[in-house]
């Protein structure tokens, strides 16, 4: 039976670099679907919002057809309010859902999770507080990357040594540049910001991130309590930089977040590479990586393979399709049996 299906992602009608791994899901929502897409447009912040930095994003009305099932793809909690710019949204369908990215932010729920059915969060000690403060349905799904877009297709000379994108702890980035930026440094060190931050261009130059990340041989990551910036609430979670990276074939060097989320997903042996506190040693630490680039070839396979084996998004879409009673699509099926036989290419 067919299911008419609307998805809601506000990072389609702006894009950020920092979420482009999330939209994702919605574009495979759409792709398997024939879904709608809509994105409303964020408007100007309340007087309350203004004055004292509370209150929820508000958005622009959007016209859409009736249907079996909304499911919004959140990149947080506060993504929810998106209900607010359908009129009369439980009306026009028969079941609502979400996917919540960042679900450890339970300030940032708002009122309008009351009106779904059920919604699905990164962590599983996120579940209570939605489930006992809204009165929904709430399971644990983690997040996933696109494996069958972006795994590598051959081997390829790594000239990147090492690369940091997104969020690096300033005196781990201190250290590196001054040692790896100099001219008798043999090494080169590449790092934030590649391309653009925000606008229509991050889509394109996603697929840039994946080449650059595919001729690097180690890629940082950082669990968000090292060196903490700013005040808002941290987690422990695994989040795309890691599967990306380790998708692309690199030795993920840094601090991997001390969490069942993280042992559960991150398995295998050596999965990740823990660096010392001190920066300097650490230095010291991914120079020894580099002079054993050529000893670390199946571990790049390795990385690979589990990642396309275990945490591609069409493998999240098919729970979905379970928890939620929707027809999983032929091509859906037809998919994940790409993803198993390319796998099988990296044993």
């Amino acid at each position: 039976m067919d299911m008419k299906i609307t998805v809601v992602c506000s990072g389609i009608k702006s894009p950020h670099v920092g979420w482009s791994a999330i939209d994702e899901l919605a574009y495979l929502l759409v792709h398997y679907f024939d879904a709608q897409l809509l994105s409303p447009a964020t408007l100007t912040k309340s007087a309350l919002h203004r004055l004292t930095g509370r209150g929820y994003p508000r958005y622009a009305k959007q016209n859409c057809a009736e249907g079996d099932v909304l499911m919004v793809v959140a990149h947080g909690p506060a993504d929810l309010a998106m209900l607010s710019a359908i009129p009369d949204v439980r009306k026009k369908f028969r079941k609502i859902y979400a996917f919540v990215t960042d679900s450890y932010f339970h300030a940032g729920f708002p009122s309008e999770t009351a009106l779904f059915d059920a919604i699905t969060v990164t962590a599983h000690e996120d579940q209570t507080f939605p489930a006992h403060q809204f009165g929904i349905e709430v399971s644990q799904l983690y997040q996933g990357t696109d494996a069958l877009r972006w795994a590598p297709h051959r081997d390829l000379t790594r000239d990147i040594d090492v690369i940091s994108y997104g969020r690096t702890p300033p005196s781990y980035h201190t250290s590196l540049i001054q040692h790896l930026h100099v001219a008798e440094s043999p090494y080169l060190y590449l790092h934030s910001p590649l391309g653009h931050i925000t606008g229509p261009d991050v889509q394109l130059e996603r697929g840039m991130l994946f080449k650059l990340l595919h001729r690097s041989r180690i890629s940082l990551a950082f669990h968000l309590f090292v060196e903490p910036q700013g005040d808002r609430p941290r987690s422990m979670m695994i989040t795309s930089r890691w599967l990306e990276s380790l998708l692309a074939g690199c030795i993920v060097a840094g601090k991997r977040p001390i969490s069942r989320m993280a042992d559960e997903m991150l398995f295998w042996d050596n999965a990740t590479v823990e660096l010392a506190d001190e920066p300097e040693k650490a230095y010291e630490e991914i120079l020894d990586l580099l002079h054993r680039n050529d000893d670390l070839h199946g571990q790049r396979r390795q990385n690979i393979r589990h990642i396309i084996e275990h945490h591609d998004w069409r493998y999240r879409i098919k729970t979905m399709c379970e928890r939620f009673d929707w027809p999983t699509p032929l091509a859906l099926t037809a998919d994940i049996e790409q993803l198993q036989l390319l796998a099988r290419s990296f044993k």
